[in-house]
């Protein structure tokens, strides 16, 4: 698989590199702390709402995860295909760079959504690159977001023989799944 790096525009602030010189835990510290801006801000957000919801923060492959569990309404804030997470957890990276000057990666979920989510999409990575594997024929999937593309490509990587790529542009991007 294949990735682009893009350039930071003028206007964006310089996403923080880790090197073998900087320790692991001055790293560490801002993504806790990134989980600590953004509990804070979805916290309010919950309150405007008159929403319940548990904020649980944690730090897992070098970014912030925030989910928000156990309320009745949160369903409301995942949307059609997760486009409202999608917005919300946007509106949030965005509240965290403002207060800390720093570009997030967090990562939002909010009722186990997300979580859900990767399971079906590993099931139908998996399934898609198995049966490349047996027909030969490459295969599209619908278009998808950054995260599901990631998963899909995942689960794809871990089949031997067949690999995948994304297509086209956003909100139209897909994978192709090929044999190898």
């Amino acid at each position: 698989m294949s990735e682009t790096v893009q350039e930071p525009s003028q206007a964006e602030a310089p996403e923080p590199t880790v090197n073998s010189e900087s320790s692991p835990s001055n790293a560490e510290t801002l993504l806790v702390q990134e989980g600590d801006v953004a509990g804070d801000y979805l916290e309010r957000l919950l309150d405007l709402l008159d929403y319940d919801g548990d904020i649980d923060l944690d730090v897992e492959a070098g970014r912030a995860v925030v989910s928000i569990d156990g309320g009745e309404d949160l369903e409301k804030l995942v949307g059609n295909r997760g486009q409202i997470l999608e917005a919300l957890q946007e509106l949030t990276r965005l509240a965290v760079q403002q207060d800390t000057g720093v570009r997030s990666r967090l990562m939002l979920d909010i009722a186990g959504w997300r979580a859900g989510r990767r399971e079906e999409l590993t099931t139908l990575g998996r399934t898609t690159a198995e049966s490349v594997l047996e027909t030969g024929k490459e295969t599209r999937l619908r278009p998808m977001t950054p995260f599901e593309r990631k998963i899909i490509h995942d689960a794809v990587a871990a089949v031997e023989g067949v690999h995948s790529e994304s297509e086209g542009e956003e909100p139209n991007r897909k994978v192709v799944v090929f044999k190898s």
